[in-house]
This record gives C-alpha cells, structure tokens and sequence, in this order.
C-alpha cells in the first residue's frame, strides 16, 4: 500500500510525464513544419517513450492498490526561436524531471516504502541517461552554429532514432 505522501507525489509525477510528452510533441510539430523531419521524429519517439513512464508509474499506482488522479495537463509552447533554444529547453527540462525523480527517491525512503524505492531505480537510471542525450545534442548543436550543412547533418542523424 502507497502512503498518501508517496501517492500524491507519484500522480504528480504522472502529470509531470504527460506534459513531457506534450513538450516534445509540441518540439515535433514545430520542427516538421519547419522541414526538420529528423528533429521531429526523434522529439516524437521521446514523447512516446515519456509518456510510457507516465504508464508506467500509472500501473504502479494501480498495482500497490492506490487511486490514480489525473490532473489537466499545462498546454507546452507551440514555437522556439532556434533548435538550439528548443534543445536547451529539453535539456533544462531533463534536469528539472530528474529533480522530481531524485524527490520521490528521498520520500520513498524516508516513509519505508521499499517497494517504490526499489521501481524509482528504473527512474534514476533513465534520467542519466536522458540528461546524457539532451547535453549531447546541445552540445552539437553549439558547434554547428548557424551552419544549415551541420544542421542538415543532424537532422538526418536524429532522424534514425527508432
């Protein structure tokens, strides 16, 4: 069984996956309508995976016998001035969901609950790794500057994320 303090903060973190899904949806439509197909297709395999830890925790809930509630979700912007810009947002955002993780680490621990300390570490995991990814991009991104050729180049290698 969930403590209340350890459920409110997990359908929060629900809430939170969801609109990280939202954000790169809103980064795919963006980049497509722009003609950056690679960009678009891996912001668009990134929500779908955001939103499979949305579920994932969702089942955790359902599984410890505790009630999911979910709360609207905050509409993400619709435009970045440059993928430079866009990608640092993924990346600040990134750390800012690691944060959210790092807390439910702490409050697992701190109420006992070695059950949902034990499904965060899936979650500390994955957050190294897409922070990783989110610096990795940026940090290309900052070497290619305004060259549309570098820019072309990462477009087509982003766009074989499967």
């Amino acid at each position: 069984m969930l403590t209340p303090k350890v459920l409110e903060s997990i359908n929060k973190q629900i809430n939170a996956e969801l609109y990280s899904s939202y954000l790169y949806l809103s980064m795919s439509a963006c980049f497509e309508n722009r003609n950056l197909g690679g960009l678009a297709k891996w912001l668009k395999v990134q929500a779908k995976e955001e939103y499979a830890h949305a579920m994932k925790f969702f089942e955790f809930v359902l599984q410890r016998g505790g009630k999911v509630a979910l709360a609207a979700i905050d509409a993400p912007p619709a435009q970045w001035n440059s993928v430079l810009a866009a990608f640092k947002d993924v990346a600040a955002h990134e750390q800012k969901v690691t944060g959210m993780i790092n807390n439910l680490v702490d409050l697992a621990a701190g109420e006992k609950d070695h059950a949902t300390s034990s499904m965060l570490k899936y979650f500390v995991d994955e957050q190294v790794e897409e922070e990783a990814n989110a610096n990795d991009i940026v940090g290309k991104l900052e070497m290619i500057k305004e060259s549309t050729g570098g820019l072309f180049a990462l477009d087509h290698q982003l766009g074989k994320r499967e």
